[in-house]
């Protein structure tokens, strides 16, 4: 597996290697002894899926509060999304910035979304199949969301009618939060 940084401090592209061949391909998605091996720790409790049968479906931007802070491992199996991590760290050298990606079942990359990072993805193609696994169980007492067009963030998405849930219409500005996460240097 290959893992790029990425310009956001703590989130990483993990790029698999695929086996090829007139059959199809094989490859391995994740390994806990390799990547504990490069320095990073999880112990993923969930898997969650989800199917989005537009374009220009619009999910996030969310994170959930601490206690039960997510770290993120996101992967799309069919079609693609555009994906958007904002640095939502107080005090962290790339707090407030994003960074976004194109993950597709094309090109296999996966996302790795550190806690204190708001995640959300916009799909690129109709019946997008969108998976990530999680560190720490789904509280909807502890969800929470950025709004996904705040001017502060001016995040560059591909549409500019998106396809948005009741929930993601309504979401708040950063600047309007209340300090949720604080950074840690880890060096």
């Amino acid at each position: 597996m290959n893992i790029i940084k990425t310009k956001l401090k703590d989130a990483f592209i993990f790029e698999p290697k695929v086996f090829g061949d007139h059959r199809g391909f094989f490859m391995e998605t994740y390994n806990t002894q390799f990547l504990e091996a490069q320095g990073f720790s999880f112990n993923f409790v969930q898997d969650n899926h989800a199917l989005s049968k537009e374009s220009g479906v619009l999910r996030g931007l969310h994170y959930q509060l601490e206690p039960f802070a997510q770290t993120k491992l996101v992967r799309v199996t069919r079609g693609a999304v555009y994906d958007v991590i904002v640095d939502i760290r107080e005090g962290s050298p790339t707090y407030g910035q994003w960074e976004g990606f194109i993950l597709s079942e094309d090109n296999k990359r996966q996302l790795l979304v550190p806690k204190g990072f708001a995640h959300g993805y916009c799909t690129l193609v109709e019946n997008t199949e969108f998976l990530y696994k999680v560190d720490n169980y789904y509280s909807p007492k502890h969800d929470c969301g950025i709004a996904w067009n705040d001017l502060d963030l001016n995040i560059e998405w591909p549409i500019s009618n998106p396809i948005l849930s009741d929930k993601d219409k309504e979401q708040p500005k950063l600047k309007d939060l209340e300090t949720q996460f604080i950074y840690k240097d880890k060096e």
